[in-house]
């Protein structure tokens, strides 16, 4: 592959609801312009975009991959996407360095979840949006009524139509030239089709001509638009975000790809249209993408493969050879930048330089990860990090071996370099070690990932809920501790109020002993032995929180008595005193935001109510999103990012955050009693 100059480098994400066909259109552009010799498919493992092991098990793309493509002395970096929400951390990081939009959509199934969420999505970038229509003449296919979705939701505006003979689709009408293309060549306008490609072309007008004073004055004129002021119209809106064109086609037959290619070359937005924000030692600032600026480049991937680790980068400014001093303003390291190559699916092709604009990747840095930033040394540019979905659904992991605990963490560690929309939390109190994922089918790549690459085996359970003890009552006991073994005894003599404290979570210790009962240099002792009780609570076995403990009596004896003696004297006060006083469990809270079409606020209100949440505000976000914010048990929320999906058909997405304990109600205090109960039998 030639070297590009920044001015003809296009990136495009391509974006769409799983099986839309979004890597079914670029398997035939690369197919039909002889850049790969077969027409290659995930599910027959012939993909050398969907390669990965998981991909060709599931059949879609788990992973975004680059795959450029020369069109008219351009070069089209396309960041082929997954369609699956679980992976939605691959579709952030590929419209961070993308310059546009490719929404692929299905004739046949139109306008789905995945269409909506990836044209928010791309807005809210400020990403310039196009659609294209694909599988026109499949059975079923309703082009129309896709058309018409799409104009009503996304205002978006038809530049192309399909020609539909037999049921097959032959080619495709241009609505701004109105010339029919069939099988490469140009051809007059089937009849049947003059009407519509009239009004479309009265629907485009109207469009372009609100894009600039110039074109608004001529158009309310009356005067017709050159076919260069539709261009020049038609890209300016595209690049505006006021006009979002839609073309059509049938990728398996290659029918319309050529007039696709074709329109981003002449409307989608260069590469060097663009900036980026960062900051210079905290001073905020914009790089402009210019082949001539300060060397600055952003790596938006990394993979870590069996031989070295691979990182994605996007240069912004200046030029990336082997020769450039690379520098990593993040970790404030120097990088040695050895060799660089342009990615094609599964294929690797090493290149001497990258310019400005350009998107490759570097092999084998030695510090470097994603969302950091290389520039040089006397420019420390940090540009803005992509902000990746947290995952919701937690797991605990466990190796199935105990000799794997450390290979489990460092592979863990790894898949977290990769993949930052993954967390792991190491739970010290219920000793778990719990992994988020967005969904089901992105915890389960994760799994396998362990299992191929890092050679782990692991199990997965429901994370333990960390429920918290407490009272409600006051009470005054005695905890004694006497030894007497022949040589030196022990003794200790307390006397401790319990009482609840709801001004402080941790337990507050404090002393009203008069006379010397108990002699003051025991009292860190007492206070000791307390807080390690306090740690396992008399019903379940949680910590226990807003207690007040007051030694007010005592006894010692001037030989015996010992610090381990007073220690051991509080913890028995500590068992014989909580069970008085009225124990109650509390269970953690949270706020939940969830978003979801308002078609669904009924639903998602009634789920509410049978998880025992408190619906606290319900406001629209857009025309078509609303949020709901309830407040609902952590308990009841363990598998609910699998579980909204399926009550909103892929529609929903939510966050959660603590915000306190409350009070469980009896039923659920019977229940968690018992199932702690249960497991301490069988840990005896």
């Amino acid at each position: 592959m030639k070297d590009y100059e920044t001015k003809n480098i296009k990136n495009i994400a391509v974006l769409g609801h799983t099986g839309a066909g979004k890597t079914e259109v670029l398997e035939s552009i690369l197919f039909n312009n002889k850049v790969t010799d077969r027409f290659g498919k995930a599910v027959d493992g012939t993909s050398i975009i969907d390669s990965d092991s998981e991909e060709v098990k599931r059949g879609m793309s788990v992973y975004t991959h680059v795959v450029p493509v020369e069109w008219r002395n351009q070069k089209i970096n396309f960041l082929d996407t997954p369609g699956y929400l679980d992976f939605a951390g691959e579709q952030t990081a590929a419209m961070s360095v993308a310059d546009n939009a490719l929404i692929v959509v299905s004739a046949k199934d139109g306008v789905q979840s995945g269409t909506m969420k990836a044209y928010h999505q791309a807005l809210a970038q400020e990403l310039p949006i196009m659609f294209f229509i694909t599988r026109v003449d499949e059975e079923n296919a309703d082009y129309a009524k896709v058309v018409e979705e799409l104009e009503r939701r996304c205002k978006a505006v038809p530049l192309t139509l399909p020609i539909i003979e037999g049921g097959k689709a032959t080619g495709v009408v241009n609505i701004i030239t109105k010339k029919a293309y069939i099988g490469g060549k140009e051809s007059d306008i089937p009849a049947s089709l003059q009407g519509q490609v009239d009004s479309g072309y009265d629907v485009l007008c109207e469009a372009i001509a609100m894009t600039t004073d110039e074109l608004t004055e001529k158009y309310f004129s009356g005067e017709p638009f050159t076919n260069e002021e539709v261009i020049e119209g038609l890209g300016h809106g595209l690049r505006h975000n006021t006009i979002r064109p839609i073309l059509c086609g049938t990728a398996t037959k290659y029918v319309g790809i050529d007039t696709l290619l074709d329109s981003i070359v002449d409307y989608a937005t260069n590469a060097n249209k663009v900036s980026y924000k960062g900051t210079v030692k905290g001073a905020e600032t914009e790089v402009k993408v210019d082949p001539a600026g300060n060397f600055v480049a952003f790596v938006w991937k990394t993979v870590n493969d069996a031989f070295a680790q691979i990182s994605y980068v996007k240069v912004v400014s200046g030029v990336l050879s082997t020769e450039t001093p690379a520098y990593n303003t993040n970790k404030d390291e120097n990088e040695k930048i050895g060799s660089i190559v342009v990615l094609r699916g599964n294929k690797q092709e090493k290149v001497t330089k990258l310019e400005a604009g350009d998107i490759g990747a570097i092999l084998k840095l030695q510090y470097t990860s994603t969302n950091d930033t290389l520039a040089t040394k006397a420019n420390p540019v940090q540009l803005k990090p992509i902000e990746f979905p947290h995952g919701m659904l937690g797991k605990a992991i466990w190796p199935k071996s105990k000799n794997d605990e450390d290979k489990l963490s460092s592979g863990l560690n790894k898949i977290r370099e990769e993949d930052p929309s993954c967390e792991v939390v190491n739970n010290t109190e219920t000793r778990e070690l719990v992994l988020y994922g967005i969904g089901d089918q992105h915890i389960d790549v994760i799994v396998n990932k362990l299992k191929n690459r890092y050679k782990v085996e692991v199990e997965l359970t429901e994370p333990k809920v960390q429920y918290r003890e407490t009272i409600r009552s006051k009470v005054e006991v005695e905890g004694k501790h006497k030894k007497q073994t022949g040589g030196a005894g022990q003794y200790g003599d307390v006397w401790i109020r319990f009482e609840p404290c709801e001004e402080e979570e941790e337990m507050v210790f404090a002393e009203e002993v008069v006379g010397g009962a108990v002699p003051k240099q025991y009292f860190p002792a007492v206070e000791s032995g307390l807080r390690e009780a306090m740690n396992r609570g008399v019903l379940a076995g949680y910590k226990v929180v807003h207690v007040k403990a007051t030694l007010f009596d005592g006894s010692f004896h001037p030989v015996d008595s010992k610090e381990i003696a007073f220690k051991s004297a509080a913890r028995l006060a500590y068992k014989a005193g909580m069970p008085q006083a009225k124990p109650a469990l509390l269970e953690p809270i949270i706020k939940a935001e969830v978003t979801i079409p308002a078609d669904y606020v009924g639903t998602i209100y009634g789920d509410f109510s049978k998880r025992r949440g408190m619906i606290l505000d319900n406001r629209a976000v857009d025309e078509e999103n609303t949020v709901i914010v309830a407040e609902v048990p952590m308990a009841e929320m363990v598998n609910y990012a699998t579980e909204l999906r399926s009550m909103t058909q892929g529609n929903g997405s939510y966050s959660q955050e603590f915000v306190r304990y409350d009070y469980a109600p009896q039923t659920v205090t019977d229940k968690v009693v018992a199932e702690a109960k249960l497991e301490e039998e069988d840990d005896d």
